[in-house]
C-alpha cells in the first residue's frame, strides 16, 4: 500500500462543472467575499475606534468578526479561483494547511458564541455585578481559551485525517478541504478518526449549547421578571442578534458532523457547506449592525467625523 506522503495533491470537485454558471457563481461568491470582508474588517475598525464600544460585548464581537475573516478566508479565495481559472488542483501541504485553518476558526467561532451568551447572562441577571464580573482580565482570558482549544481541536483532526493513506483516489468531491469528503476518500480503516471527529466535535458543541441553553433560560426567567415593559424591550434587544447568529451556526453545525460519514450526501453537504463556510461570515456583521442601535450609532458618529474631517 502507497504511504500517504506520496500523494502531492487533491483535485477538488467543485460546486459544478456547468461552463453557463462559472462566470455567475465567481461574480456571486466575490461580491460575497467582498461583502464579508468589508463587514468584518469594518466591525473591528469600527469597535476599536469608537470607545462607546469598548465593553466586553463588543470586545467579544470584534472577535467574533476576526473569526469570520478567519475561516471565510480560508475557503472562499479557493472557490473563487475554481470559478474564475478552472483550476481545481490544491496540493497535500495546502489542503492540511486549509483543513486545519478552517477548524480551527469555527470550533473558536463556537466557544465565542457560548462566550457572548454567558455576557448576556451576566449582563441582564447580575447588572449591579457586571462590571466586576466581566472583567478586562476576565474577558481577555476567555477569548485566549476559545483560541487555544480551537486550534488544540484543530490540531487533532488535521493530524489525524492527514495520517490517513489515501492511495484510492486524489479526487475529492467537495469545493473545499473539509473532514466528511476526505474521510469517504481515504482508503485506510478510518473508524477511529471518525469517532474522534464526532467526539471531539460533540464534547466542543455540547459543552456550547449548554452554556447557551442555560444562560438564556435564565435570562428569559429574569426578563419575564420585569416590571417594565420598556426594560423587557431593551433587555431582548441585547440578545436577540446573538440568539440569531447562534440558531444559525448550531443548525448547520450540527447537520454536518454529528452524524457517519456514510450518512453523508455530498450534494447536501456542499449546499450546507456554502451556507456555513461561506455565507454565515457574511451575515454575522449584518445581524449584529442592523438589530444593533448603538453599532448603528457608532457609525454615524463615525461617519460624521469623516465628512466634516
Amino acid at each position: 500500500m502507497e504511504n500517504n506522503t506520496e500523494m502531492t495533491e487533491f483535485i477538488l470537485v467543485g460546486l459544478t462543472d456547468d461552463p453557463n454558471l462559472q462566470i455567475p457563481l465567481f461574480i456571486l461568491f466575490s461580491l460575497i467575499y467582498i461583502i464579508t470582508l468589508v463587514g468584518n474588517l469594518g466591525m473591528i475598525e469600527l469597535i476599536l475606534l469608537d470607545s462607546r464600544l469598548h465593553t466586553p460585548m463588543y470586545f467579544f464581537l470584534s472577535n467574533l468578526s476576526l473569526v469570520d475573516f478567519g475561516y471565510s478566508s480560508a475557503v472562499t479565495p479557493k472557490v473563487m479561483a475554481q470559478f474564475h481559472t478552472g483550476d481545481k488542483i490544491i496540493s497535500y501541504n495546502g489542503c492540511a494547511t486549509q483543513f486545519f485553518f478552517f477548524a480551527g476558526f469555527i470550533t473558536v467561532e463556537n466557544f465565542l458564541l457560548a462566550i457572548m451568551a454567558y455576557d448576556r447572562h451576566a449582563a441582564v441577571c447580575k447588572p449591579l455585578h457586571y462590571t466586576t464580573t466581566m472583567t478586562t482580565g476576565v474577558c481577555t482570558r476567555m477569548v485566549i481559551c476559545a483560541y487555544l482549544c480551537g486550534f488544540l481541536n484543530a490540531s487533532i483532526h488535521t493530524g489525524n485525517i492527514f495520517s490517513l493513506s489515501f492511495c484510492r483516489s486524489n479526487v475529492v468531491d467537495h469545493f473545499f478541504c473539509d473532514a466528511p469528503p476526505l474521510l469517504t476518500l481515504s482508503s485506510s480503516d478510518n473508524h477511529i478518526c471518525e469517532i474522534v471527529i464526532v467526539f471531539a466535535v460533540g464534547t466542543c458543541i455540547l459543552f456550547s449549547v449548554l452554556v447557551i441553553l442555560v444562560s438564556y433560560l435564565f435570562v428569559f426567567l429574569t426578563i419575564l421578571g420585569m416590571r417594565s415593559s420598556e426594560g423587557r424591550q431593551k433587555a431582548f434587544s441585547t440578545c436577540t442578534s446573538h440568539f440569531t447568529a447562534v440558531s444559525i451556526f448550531y443548525g448547520t453545525s450540527i447537520f454536518m458532523y454529528l452524524q457517519p460519514s456514510s450518512s453523508h450526501s455530498m450534494g447536501t453537504d456542499k449546499l450546507a457547506s456554502v451556507f456555513y463556510a461561506i455565507f454565515i461570515p457574511m451575515l454575522n456583521p449584518l445581524i449584529y449592525s442592523l438589530r444593533n442601535k448603538e453599532v448603528k450609532n457608532a457609525f454615524r458618529r463615525l461617519w460624521t467625523r469623516k465628512i466634516f474631517l
